[in-house]
């Protein structure tokens, strides 16, 4: 009877197991891929290379797409109805179009070419973490991928009859030129395509993508196919044939072009599946094979669906949250989905990668990460990763250090190997020096200070801080010095050299830190007390007139401004809030002021300078409440469970790191400076696992209780430690390890 008992037991608590939601379970992919969110929802490995996504963004012109179509800085729109195939490398949550290449698609019947023609309408669409599914409306084929770290991997479900499988080197996102591939075998296909148009702006050069494409069923048919140019409509000579596209059939066939593919061709006698993996490189076709070989070779795609679901498990089950509705575990857990995609891994399984400039082929021991959009990112993104995957920060840190060593400057925003300098600022520095702060110190710190001083002190040939000299002898950047943005930038390059004197301290650097705590406070310069915000000054130290502090919302160009107004960049001084507070005459002005940011509709959700307003009300006694309020309300209003659940473009996962603290009840509101402030959370309790080898294990639990009579005003306990201000040092948080939130 006992065991009997005991049988029963172990029965209903399995199964109550079984049952139960795993993080990986609340992601919704599809999050943020309306309002310019700019994600997809196709299957990536965590920090993957390869991303396996419907492409949706080229078809007929009367579909419903975005008015600007050039501005498509993702592979899939969800409103839009018409997809042409699968893009196999692409980015997430970013500003400007890039990728979006070595597409595939299966088609039924005869073959066509032409990606107007043989795109279809979609239905049945799903998916979740690694897997993607959908169904081609026009041919009846069910779709499935999922992926490895530098593979994608699909299966498509043919009908009985005629069938193709299409790779397509013609679409992308941008418009670079050159491509080649060959027919290897009847069951492969290798080749590249040329990137690097990145935001439609020349980089320093455009570089190869290369891939190897295998299929399960050897083709019955096969070949290569090259769309003709027309200039001033008439035809390239060279292409001069009695159709539109000229197709080779036949074994290991080469075609060089731009509006270039190949195809598999069969004829089926009844349904079939053919699975095709698709692997990818940043250095030759031969490492992509080996790619494909290491990561994917006697695998079948339902073992490669769970390795891939139960690594994005394992990751995301660093925080766990309890309490809270189910909505706020599927957008706190898709939040930090996103957060694992970008930097992606650059180099290959056998540690290869493509040096900066030369493209070079040298070699990694760690991962080396790409894709740093750090303007975005050095302001709570980072500071998330320190807290919680601290191992992929500190090789995040040295791949820093690694384009710096080859290319003798700090990434400003880096991709593949390439430096777009897209945005302004010096933002690197920012994220060397909060990362040594934080005690994640298994880097050349020297290595890494001589970078930062590099881009604060040369004058001449600087590409991370043009108008230096300007700076330098009057302190801030005039409306000579740039044609936009003169007191953002000027900002900051304030908060880059904050980070050096912070970091200059914590070396012992004395003068350094003299210096650079100086040049960090230059913003006050450009304070205007007719406006109590900032103003642009000419080159003689006027103010800007006319002027008006409104004027740079919503994108429009403005002198004094980048991406915003003086409403949206003044208090963007988090390093000198007390400084700010004085300029405004005091603390009930600097709060009447900072709420007319929110009451006057300034604020900007959707863009970082102004991300971390909400939590600047911590810095006055008494308007802690304000801070709750306002986050409670923005998380309400813009991170949403559906497509447009994201304020907009995502910045490679800098708004979902915003969601994810701010869910938490923490919030990193001074890049470089290592505390913490907080909100009331919105979970009972949250447990993130530390990692061993930097915080010696265990957890840190943030619990939330609900305590009357506290006069809208919370109260915040370290351990058992009742603390009076509402900060709290990354030292000491980590060492007491519970954070209560009375509210």
């Amino acid at each position: 009877m006992k065991n009997r008992f005991f049988s029963i037991v172990f029965i209903l608590v399995a199964t109550l197991l079984m049952g139960q939601k795993k993080p990986v379970d609340y992601v919704n992919p599809f999050i943020g891929t309306s309002n310019f969110g700019a994600t997809n929802p196709g299957p990536i490995a965590v920090r993957g290379m390869a991303n396996v996504s419907p492409f949706n963004v080229a078809g007929p012109q009367n579909l419903p797409m975005e008015k600007d179509s050039r501005w498509f800085s993702t592979p899939y729109v969800n409103e839009n109805p018409y997809l042409t195939g699968f893009s196999h490398v692409n980015l997430s949550g970013v500003g400007c179009p890039e990728l979006g290449v070595i597409i595939t698609m299966p088609t039924t019947g005869a073959l066509v070419t032409d990606h107007e023609q043989y795109g279809s309408t979609y239905s049945n669409e799903a998916a979740k973490p690694g897997y993607y599914t959908n169904t081609l409306d026009k041919y009846g084929v069910k779709v499935e991928a999922t992926a490895t770290t530098r593979t994608g991997v699909s299966k498509y479900h043919f009908p009985e009859g005629e069938a193709n499988v299409l790779l397509n080197l013609g679409l992308g996102l941008t418009n670079e030129e050159g491509a080649q591939v060959k027919v290897v075998s009847p069951t492969e296909i290798e080749g590249m395509r040329m990137v690097g148009s990145f935001c439609y702006y020349k980089s320093e050069e455009s570089y190869p993508i290369y891939f190897v494409a295998q299929f399960s069923e050897p083709a019955q048919e096969y070949g290569v196919w090259k769309k003709p140019r027309k200039y001033n409509g008439v035809e390239a000579q060279w292409m001069v044939t009695n159709g539109e596209t000229r197709i080779k059939k036949g074994f290991r066939q080469t075609v060089v072009g731009d509006s270039i593919g190949a195809y598999m061709r069969y004829n089926f006698k009844q349904p079939k599946t053919v699975s095709v993996k698709v692997g990818v490189s940043y250095v030759s076709i031969e490492n992509a094979r080996e790619n494909l070989k290491v990561e994917t070779q006697n695998k079948d795609f339902e073992t490669l669906l769970a390795e891939a679901q139960d690594k994005w498990n394992k990751q995301l089950s660093r925080i766990e949250v309890e309490g809270g509705t189910e909505a706020d575990k599927t957008i706190f857990y898709t939040a930090l989905y996103h957060t694992q995609i970008h930097p992606s891994t650059l180099n290959d399984a056998n540690g290869e990668y493509p040096k900066m400039q030369t493209r070079e082929t040298l070699k990694t021991k760690d991962t080396r990460y790409t894709a740093f959009s750090l303007w975005d990112t050095y302001r709570n993104y980072h500071q998330l990763m320190s807290l919680v995957y601290p191992k992929q920060q500190s090789d995040m840190v040295k791949s820093m250090l690694q384009v710096y060593d080859e290319s003798g400057w700090l990434p400003k925003w880096e991709l593949n190997a390439t430096e777009t300098t897209t945005m302004v600022g010096d933002p690197a520095g920012i994220v060397l020096a909060d990362t040594y702060l934080k005690g994640i110190q298994d880097f050349d710190v020297e290595l890494a200070y001589e970078a930062m001083l590099k881009s604060a002190d040369q004058l001449e040939g600087n590409p991370l801080r043009p108008g230096l000299k300007d700076y330098i002898e009057k302190g801030y950047l005039t409306t000579k010095t740039t044609k936009s943005g003169s007191v953002s930038t000027t900002q900051e390059y304030n908060i880059s050299d904050f980070a050096i004197a912070q970091l200059a301290k914590a070396l012992g650097k004395k003068e350094d830190y003299k210096r650079f705590s100086k040049r960090s406070i230059s913003y006050r310069k450009l304070f205007d007390k007719e406006f109590n915000l900032l103003r642009p000054k000419n080159d003689d130290g006027s103010w800007l007139n006319p002027y008006n502090p409104e004027t740079g919302a919503n994108f429009v160009k403005n002198l004094g401004f980048i991406e915003g107004n003086a409403w949206q960049y003044s208090f963007m001084v988090a390093h000198d809030v007390k400084g700010l507070m004085n300029l405004m005459g005091g603390s009930k002005s600097f709060t009447k002021k900072l709420q007319q940011v929110f009451d006057k509709n300034q604020f900007d959700m959707a863009n970082e300078p102004d991300i971390a307003y909400p939590y600047l009300f911590n810095y006055v006694k008494g308007e802690t409440h304000r801070t709750d309020q306002l986050v409670s309300e923005l998380l309400k209003t813009y991170f949403k469970n559906e497509s447009a659940g994201l304020p907009g473009n995502d910045d490679t996962g800098t708004m979902s790191a915003w969601a994810v603290f701010s869910m938490m009840g923490i919030y990193p509101v001074s890049p470089a400076n290592p505390i913490y402030t907080f909100t009331v959370p919105v979970f009972d309790k949250v447990t993130i696992q530390l990692e061993d080898s930097y915080y010696g294990g265990g957890t840190l639990v943030i619990k939330k209780e609900d305590s009357a009579g506290l006069n809208n005003e919370r109260e915040v306990f370290i351990g058992k430690k009742k603390i009076t201000k509402p900060f709290v040092s990354h030292q000491e948080l980590l060492a007491r390890k519970e954070i209560t939130i009375k509210y």
